[in-house]
């Protein structure tokens, strides 16, 4: 029964939005990395040379200006795919 457990928890979602999917393919950080940056950039509000502060003491060098070209590439498809799944607040 453990065992069931844990391999349901262990499987990844690979479906993806088409466009994302796109995106996500020509970059050539690893999508942890690029993910993790994008998000500290837009959940906390960091600069971009703060968010490059914060990956090098977690020993991944990232450059600020690489940061940038991920938001800019990302957040407007998350930003687009996420609307669609919003769920209206307040209605019971």
């Amino acid at each position: 029964m453990l065992r069931l457990a844990m391999t349901k928890t262990a499987t990844q979602r690979t479906a993806l939005a088409a466009g994302i999917a796109k995106v996500l393919k020509g970059l050539l950080c690893p999508l942890d990395v690029t993910l993790l940056c994008v998000r500290r950039y837009v959940a906390y509000s960091l600069n971009l040379r703060d968010l490059e502060k914060v990956m090098a003491e977690r020993a991944i060098g990232v450059d600020h200006s690489t940061a940038h070209r991920w938001v800019i590439k990302l957040v407007p498809l998350f930003e687009k795919t996420f609307c669609i799944h919003k769920r209206p607040v307040g209605k019971i």
